[in-house]
């Protein structure tokens, strides 16, 4: 039994979809389009393996690079998560210690939970003194606005 050509460019369509599920990085995907483009130009034209496979890689190619950016941006999400806003809202009003001196121009340290993290405060704090923090200070959550404990 022979398999007809635009049957075949299908089945490349599908196993190229199934390698993308496999895969990262959303480029096989393209070649999955430009298998199915080539399918329907079989089915539909009477042309040679030659131009089908010039067409595959052709379509493919645009396909790529011209849709791949806008996909990417579509499924990406929004990179910005709210785990972190929880996780440092969450250390609002707890208690730490300077670990590096922190003025009011330049971004000292503390240590907090077992971990250092950046500090800045609107007063100046020497080593060693007790902090409270009292919110975050940089969009990362890395960055945290503390006042001296009274």
């Amino acid at each position: 039994m022979e398999i007809s050509s635009p049957l075949a460019w299908f089945f490349a369509g599908i196993a190229f979809m199934v390698i993308e599920m496999l895969l990262p990085g959303f480029v096989v995907i393209f070649f999955a389009f430009g298998s199915f483009i080539a399918s329907i130009a079989a089915w539909l034209l009477d042309i040679s393996i030659t131009i089908q496979t010039w067409i595959f890689i052709i379509s493919s190619l645009l396909l790529l690079f011209s849709l791949r950016k806008l996909g990417i941006k579509l499924l990406k999400g929004d990179v910005h998560n709210s785990m972190n806003d929880n996780y440092a809202d969450s250390r609002v009003g707890k208690n730490a210690v300077v670990t590096k001196k922190i003025t009011p121009s330049l971004t000292g340290e503390i240590k907090f939970a077992g971990s250092f993290w950046r500090a800045s405060s609107e007063t100046e704090i020497n080593e060693g003194e007790t902090v409270v923090i009292v919110n975050k200070a940089s969009e990362d959550g890395l960055t945290f606005m503390v006042k001296p404990l009274e």
